[in-house]
């Protein structure tokens, strides 16, 4: 029997009295909470709790902010030890451990060129930053024991940006649960974690058409206690003079945007391996990454093409 039964979910609103809610810009994308809680000023403690844990990562994380822990890895890891955060060292070794899983499909060292890109103006990257780029995520070494990270060349850059949110997510439902908090959800862009489910009814998520109108939506899920993440071409993207679509999921292997797929949602227990593993598969390509997935418990995905075509990992039936 598959997994899922992936169907379309119409349902009457909420009583609001008891839910709490707030959206704010952090982590270069819009971070939603909603939470369930009787009581109006605990339930609004909480989702402060949460909106302040996803600033506190977005400051340490952040590759553009010169007093993040990461800008000072950057910046000083080619010269020898680094010492980080346990934080930092969990997250480059999540990082690295999909680094491996993929053969460099998903590679946090994609900053050397990446941060060439400007989505926003329109920016590429220059030849002569892809001559020099270094992306390799084997030339990053950890020192668990001493809470260390080196870079084996001075052209290595490390960007966390598709594992933070996912991690981020992670860590407000960590916060929640300790408040006794059962019926939760919290987004940050593409990444989504649910926390029990909505009151008696599941949650239900949705999968964006990458080629519709702006809140078109492809499917709907009916999920509760999970991670969804998806990847997609039509978030930050531009399209070039020669009319290529230029978008931020780069191929580690050439250091261009991937092609191939336009979306792939990946659906499993947690947003620290949901979001490495959307990119990861966008990269890999249909059936490679279908391959991966359906190699791997908890986990299912759905890829969508650039034609158009939907694909579903093993464990999920067809709407």
């Amino acid at each position: 029997m598959p997994r899922f039964l992936l169907i379309l979910l119409l349902f009457s609103p909420a009583a609001w009295c008891q839910w709490h809610s707030d959206t704010q810009a952090i982590m270069g994308t819009e971070v939603r909470v909603m939470l369930w809680h009787a009581e109006d000023k605990q339930g609004r403690a909480a989702v402060d709790a949460v909106m302040a844990e996803m600033q506190r990562i977005d400051a340490a994380y952040n590759p553009w902010d010169k007093q993040s822990e990461l800008y000072r890895v950057n910046l000083h890891g080619a010269k020898g030890l680094v010492s980080v955060s346990a934080e930092m060292i969990k997250l480059l070794d999540k990082g690295l451990y999909y680094g491996r899983l993929t053969d460099g499909a998903f590679d946090i060292t994609f900053a050397s060129v990446g941060h060439g890109y400007d989505y926003r103006t329109g920016k590429k990257a220059t030849q002569q930053q892809h001559n020099e780029a270094v992306i390799d995520y084997r030339l990053v070494t950890l020192d668990r024991q001493k809470k260390a990270v080196r870079f084996g060349h001075p052209n290595i850059k490390v960007d966390l940006g598709g594992i933070a949110k996912g991690y981020a997510i992670d860590r407000a439902v960590e916060l929640l649960g300790e408040q006794g908090i059962e019926h939760a959800s919290i987004s940050a862009g593409g990444d989504t974690r649910l926390l029990g489910d909505r009151r008696g009814r599941p949650w239900v998520a949705g999968i964006k058409n990458p080629r519709g109108t702006k809140n078109e939506i492809a499917i709907k899920l009916p999920l509760q206690d999970e991670a969804l993440s998806t990847s997609g071409d039509y978030e930050r993207f531009f399209i070039d003079e020669n009319g290529e679509r230029i978008h931020h999921i780069l191929n580690p292997k050439t250091g261009y945007s991937a092609n191939g797929i336009t979306s792939v949602s990946v659906i499993g227990p947690n947003g620290f391996d949901t979001d490495p593993l959307s990119t990861s598969v966008f990269v890999m390509g249909v059936e490679k990454g279908l391959q991966l997935i359906n190699s791997l418990a908890d986990f299912e995905a759905i890829i969508i093409d650039e034609y158009g075509m939907t694909f579903y990992s093993q464990g999920l039936g067809e709407p």
